[in-house]
C-alpha cells in the first residue's frame, strides 16, 4: 500500500542529452520510444541518446521530446510499482504528458500535436522580438504590478505567466516590456531578474497567434475518459470532455501557469507526496518551497524510482 500521491511532468528546460541512457534496456521505456519514433517519423531514441545539444534544444524537438522522456520515465515507475496517483499535473507542456499518463490522450496524438505547438508559438513572435524573464524574491502579486507599470509606461506587451513557486514568477511578452519590467521590478526589491535563454515569449499574450492555430488542430484529436484527474494550469480544475480540455489547451497557449495553485490543489486531494517523472528535479524542488509539509521525489533513471518508491512506503 502506497502513502496518497500525485505525479507531475516537468515541461520545456530539463532536458539532457543521454537522458534516458540509465534505463538501459528498459522495456517500458524502450516501448516508449519505439512509439515515439513511429508517431513522429524519425528516431527519437537516437536524438535523446546522441543529441547534438543544439538539435535536442530546438523548441520543435524539445517539446515532443520532453514529454517522450516524461511517459517512458512514468510507465517504468508504473510497471515496477503498480502504483496510482491520487491526481496529475504538468507545468506548461507537461500538461500534455499528464494528459497521456491518464490515458486521456494518446500518445501517437500527443506527439504530432506537441510539434505544431512548438512550431507554432515559434513562428508566432520574430526571434529576438520577445523576452522571458525570472522575477526572484517577490510575490506573485508585485509581480503583475510591475508588469502593468512597465506595460503602461512602454505601451508594450509584459506579462506575469508562471507562477512557479511563492518567491519566483516568470514574465514575458516584448523585449523592451520585458526589459522595463525586469528594471521596475529590481527597483521594487526583487532579488534576481534573470533572462531566460527561450525562443519566444511563451505564455504570454503575444501567443495568441499560436493558440488560433493550435485551436484548429485540436479540433481533430479525440480524448479519453482519464483513469486519474489531471489539474490544468489555466484554471486549476479538472477539465472533462472533448471541447473543455480542447479550450483548457487552446487558453493554455496564451494564459498563465498557475501552478503554486495546482500544488496546493493536488494537497486539497488528500496528497502528502508529489512524484515528479521525467528529467529533472524542478518540480520537486517547486513542490517543497510551495508547501514545506510535502514530500517530493523523481523518477528519471531506476536509482531514482527506488528512492521514490522507498518514499511512498512500496518498499
Amino acid at each position: 500500500m502506497t502513502a496518497p500521491f500525485a505525479v507531475v511532468f516537468p515541461g520545456q528546460g530539463s532536458q539532457a542529452v543521454g537522458m534516458l541512457d540509465a534505463w538501459g534496456d528498459h522495456p517500458e521505456v524502450r516501448l516508449v520510444l519505439e512509439e515515439a519514433s513511429a508517431a513522429l517519423g524519425e528516431d527519437i531514441s537516437a536524438l535523446i541518446h546522441a543529441g547534438p545539444k543544439e538539435q535536442l534544444d530546438l523548441t520543435t524537438n524539445t517539446q515532443p521530446v520532453m514529454l517522450t522522456a516524461g511517459i517512458a520515465c512514468w510507465r517504468a515507475f508504473v510497471a515496477e510499482t503498480g502504483a496510482v496517483p491520487v491526481a496529475a499535473a504538468g507545468h506548461s507542456l507537461g500538461e500534455y504528458t499528464a494528459l497521456v499518463a491518464a490515458g486521456a490522450l494518446s500518445l501517437a496524438d500527443a506527439l504530432p500535436l506537441v510539434r505544431f505547438r512548438a512550431q507554432a508559438m515559434q513562428e508566432a513572435v520574430p526571434v529576438g522580438a520577445g523576452a522571458m524573464y525570472a522575477i526572484l524574491g517577490l510575490d506573485g502579486d508585485a509581480v503583475r504590478a510591475g508588469c502593468d507599470q512597465a506595460a503602461a509606461a512602454t505601451g508594450e506587451a509584459i506579462e506575469a505567466v508562471n507562477f512557479n513557486d511563492p518567491k519566483q514568477t516568470v514574465i514575458a511578452g516584448s523585449k523592451a516590456g520585458a526589459e522595463k519590467a525586469a528594471e521596475i521590478l529590481k527597483a521594487a526589491g526583487a532579488k534576481r531578474a534573470l533572462p531566460l535563454p527561450v525562443s519566444a515569449p511563451f505564455h504570454s499574450s503575444l501567443m495568441k497567434p499560436a493558440a488560433e492555430r493550435l485551436k484548429e488542430k485540436l479540433a481533430s484529436v479525440q480524448f479519453k475518459a482519464a483513469a486519474f484527474p489531471v489539474i490544468n494550469n489555466i484554471d486549476v480544475a479538472v477539465t472533462d470532455g472533448d471541447e473543455a480540455l480542447r479550450d483548457a489547451l487552446y487558453r493554455q497557449a496564451f494564459g498563465p501557469v498557475r501552478w503554486v495553485e495546482v500544488v496546493q490543489a493536488l494537497k486539497a486531494r488528500g496528497v502528502g507526496h508529489i512524484i515528479e517523472a521525467g528529467p529533472g528535479k524542478v518540480l520537486s524542488g517547486m513542490a517543497k518551497r510551495i508547501d514545506a509539509e510535502l514530500q517530493a521525489a523523481c523518477v528519471f533513471d531506476p536509482a531514482s524510482l527506488a528512492e521514490a518508491r522507498a518514499l511512498l512506503g512500496g518498499g
